[in-house]
């Protein structure tokens, strides 16, 4: 039973490992660590807020945001109302310097 754990813990090492090091050749040249978490940060954040106002009428919506804090919403909403207040959402959130919106309303 040790012996097939061992195994196992190996081939998650090799797959993780593989990942870690596939992921650091693809980022863009001055890209940090820190970089990144400061983005995932900003986009964690306006997915909690989004999911805490309306959760069926803004799960479809997309967000990505860039090294700059430069925030992009995409996907579909069933109102104008909804993509306006995603986007409000976005503005309001600390850290981000702009919004681009590419959502689609589909009523």
């Amino acid at each position: 039973m040790k012996s097939r754990a061992l195994v196992v813990g190996a081939a998650a090492l090799a797959l993780f490992g593989t990942g870690l090091v596939m992921a650091d050749e693809g980022a863009p040249a001055g890209t940090t660590a820190k970089t990144f978490v400061k983005d995932s940060a900003i986009t964690t954040k306006i997915k909690t807020k989004l999911a805490a106002e309306s959760p069926a009428s803004l799960a479809k919506i997309h967000v990505d945001t860039d090294k700059a804090g430069v925030v992009y919403l995409s996907g579909t909403t069933k109102s104008q109302a909804d993509a306006d207040q995603a986007v409000q959402i976005a503005k309001a959130t600390e850290n981000v310097i702009s919004v681009h919106n590419e959502i689609i309303v589909k009523p």
